[in-house]
């Protein structure tokens, strides 16, 4: 060991004791704004091609009286597309993020064009990722792989057109389309990238996608045959623990999978649902959730990480402040500021809610591209079908028959009496909107029912047994705990169901009636379904069993043509009479209201 005359021993003790201190400050106090970058993640979810505001709204404090609320206009892709403008020049160190089901449920507008207006839209927007939703999967594997890649559909799909676009060509997307947990069934390998990784103000942030695990069960089956969905927390912990070793260590797990919780659109009172468990169960090295799925906004800290999610449709702006420190490429969580944000968009009549909540100005270049397909989809979207004498309402699947799944059961029966159909199902998830009509008399436009029911799906009348058909009824309770998922029935079925029954005995046999005369176990029964639930969707794997199939008209075609002739006298009243009845119980979930 080297010596060293005493006065240079003294001074490098002295150096050696400055250098302790200087860490140990450095430990002890915050770091520096030089020792950060500021990163900013924007984020909206469940898009689900509305280009246009519609009548969507959020609950905002109403200025007039704050003790009120009142439900703000917002959205509007070209008004999305200047909020998101503004919030990158705040912060120009950003990345732009959609949380899955950018398509599919789609308005007409889109939807007509097989989404590819959302996509071209998306382009001009500057979107960076999108996680693949379960909607990105509604039309299959294969259609979902031409809208990334682009070029002109070759099968074709109803009324539904592509390549219409100004330039006459679709070229795809110019942003990354991602899932962890989507992977070939036989071979393992990944459907779509895993993660992506973006440098950002010079550090590195990872995102991992993950679509719900659930999507098999609502989607048509055929269109994912082959490829396996697995399980959240496990795909996006396999893949943080890869980013880490390749030196990664900011990560964003952007998951189409959602919850609920109460306090407005940044309250977290009483959160609950699977994105809580799937959170819970993630690796400690991620370090912001970003979620969907649910349509429901809220503002979360679990585990030290911001959980969140901003409704749907375009209405809210979730906007994560990230610090991450440039040594380590670590998130300094303590510093992670969250918050959703309304897409105002001024179209509220009065000027004191535009005063309290300005309202961003439209992109002219996004709604040029709105207004292009706009003009196209208007001859059909505009047309009148019937007149409604009131808002028909639709509900969640828990809650019995809904005005809504009543007037859409009603007509796709009516549309296929002439296949001998008795008793006609729609599924509550195919039904994406209540109709309103319009003033003063009550119209009611094609675009708007195709917003009630945008897939596109064809009837199909098939024979059950009476047995069969009970055993369909039962198997709406998927456990013995679990809550009811109705299929809404047409007039011409009604039952009774007992709360706290055994399984397999929940509906009660003496109250079933077809036509109003009672139910025959050994008879059989002429039913009517969309092509969805015909091949087993939503769970209803009994559809499969039906003999003697006949395909019908598209669903959307038969509720005009019904709406047509029922309203051709006066505007239609709905059906205000319950057709499933709950016994044993006051609660009023099932009521319909």
């Amino acid at each position: 060991m080297p010596t060293f005359p005493l006065p240079i021993a003294r001074s490098l003790r002295h150096a050696f004791h400055a250098l302790l201190v200087a860490a140990a400050l450095a430990l002890a106090l915050p770091l520096q704004a030089g020792d950060l970058a500021t990163v900013r993640l924007i984020a909206f979810n469940d898009l689900h091609g509305h280009l246009e505001p519609g009548d969507n709204t959020i609950t905002a404090a109403d200025p007039r009286d704050p003790g009120r609320a009142i439900a703000l206009r917002v959205g509007g892709l070209a008004y999305l597309a200047s909020a998101v403008r503004r919030l990158r020049e705040e912060q120009p160190a950003s990345v732009l993020v959609s949380t899955g089901d950018l398509v599919g449920a789609s308005p007409l507008v889109s939807a007509l064009f097989r989404d590819e207006p959302t996509i071209e839209a998306m382009n001009a927007l500057g979107l960076d990722l999108n996680v693949a939703g379960n909607h990105e999967f509604d039309h299959g594997v294969a259609e979902l792989q031409r809208l990334i890649a682009g070029g002109c559909a070759t099968q074709p799909r109803g009324i539904a057109a592509g390549c219409a676009g100004a330039q006459g060509r679709y070229d795809g997307a110019r942003f990354a389309f991602i899932a962890a947990n989507v992977e070939n069934a036989a071979t393992g390998v990944p459907l779509l990238l895993p993660y992506v990784v973006r440098t950002v103000a010079g550090v590195r942030i990872g995102f991992i996608g993950a679509v719900t695990r659930t999507t098999p069960g609502i989607v048509v089956p055929d269109g994912i045959r082959g490829w396996r969905f697995t399980a959240e927390a496990p795909a996006i912990n396999r893949y943080a623990r890869q980013l880490r070793a390749d030196g990664v260590n900011a990560i964003v797990a952007v998951v189409h999978e959602g919850g609920d919780a109460a306090g407005g659109i940044n309250g977290c009172d009483n959160p609950r649902g699977p994105i809580f468990d799937i959170a819970r169960a993630l690796d400690p090295a991620v370090d912001v959730v970003l979620s969907a799925h649910t349509h429901r906004a809220y503002n979360c800290r679990l585990d030290d990480r911001a959980v969140i999610q901003g409704a749907s449709f375009g209405r809210l702006l979730s906007v994560i402040d990230l610090q991450i420190d440039r040594a380590t490429g670590k998130v300094v969580r303590g510093h992670t500021h969250a918050r959703n944000v309304p897409v105002a968009n001024g179209l509220d009549a009065d000027a004191s809610i535009r005063a309290a909540y300005p309202p961003y100005p439209a992109d002219g270049q996004v709604a040029a591209i709105v207004a292009h397909y706009r003009e196209r989809v208007a001859p059909l979207a505009d047309r009148p079908v019937g007149r409604l004498a009131g808002i028909v309402e639709r509900m969640s699947s828990d809650q019995g028959d809904s005005p809504a799944g009543r007037l859409i059961a009603d007509a796709h029966l009516a549309a296929t009496r002439g296949n001998g159909a008795q008793i006609a199902f729609t599924n509550t998830g195919g039904i994406r909107a209540s109709l309103r009509p319009r003033a003063p008399d009550g119209t009611v436009t094609f675009g708007d029912i195709f917003t009630m029911q945008p897939f596109g799906n064809s009837l199909v009348t098939m024979t059950l047994t009476g047995g069969q058909l009970k055993a369909l009824l039962e198997s709406q309770w998927r456990s013995s705990t679990g809550r009811p998922h109705f299929l809404q029935p047409s007039s011409t079925l009604t039952y009774a169901w007992r709360d706290g029954a055994a399984a397999g005995s929940r509906v009660d046999e003496a109250s079933i009636a077809v036509d109003g005369r009672p139910w025959r176990h050994d008879a059989g029964y002429r039913v009517t379904v969309n092509s969805y639930l015909a091949a087993g969707g939503d769970g209803f794997h009994l559809f499969l069993d039906g003999t003697d199939r006949i395909g019908g008209p598209l669903d959307v075609d038969a509720l005009a043509h019904y709406l047509s002739q029922q309203s051709a006298g006066a505007p239609l009243v709905a059906d205000a009479k319950r057709r499933i009845v709950r016994r044993g119980s006051t609660d009023s979930a099932t009521r319909v209201r």
